[in-house]
């Protein structure tokens, strides 16, 4: 069993900043491919950052120079790090985590529970 535990959510305002984590635990033999996506009201699901194991990195245009994205593999903890937020990035974020769980098996995706980030103008 593994589970995804998401934190540091809140309200700031714009051109604030916040970081985001999100925390595996459970049967991990070894973690993939981690990423954040975020949802706005009425509006689909969007990838905003992806750490690739070896740390290579891609983010969605509308975040790129803003925020980062890292990994602490001795923790199984991802972070995405957001400054100079704006309004638009209201939304509920999400991980989701390519997780490996016995050695010699196929990665399975888990999505964490979501954090609500409000950035007020």
């Amino acid at each position: 069993q593994v589970q995804l535990v998401e934190s540091g959510g809140g309200l700031v305002q714009a051109g604030g900043s916040l970081r985001l984590s999100c925390a595996a635990s459970g049967s991990i033999f070894s973690i993939n491919a981690m990423r954040w996506y975020r949802q706005a009201p009425g509006k689909q699901r969007d990838l905003v950052a992806a750490i690739i194991s070896g740390d290579s990195t891609n983010y969605a245009d509308s975040v790129k120079g803003r925020f980062t994205i890292s990994r602490d593999n001795a923790k199984n903890t991802v972070y995405l790090q957001m400054n100079s937020l704006k309004p638009e990035d209201t939304a509920v974020y999400y991980c989701y985590v390519d997780i490996v769980t016995r050695f010699g098996g196929g990665g399975v995706g888990y999505w964490g529970q979501g954090t609500q980030v409000t950035v007020s103008s």
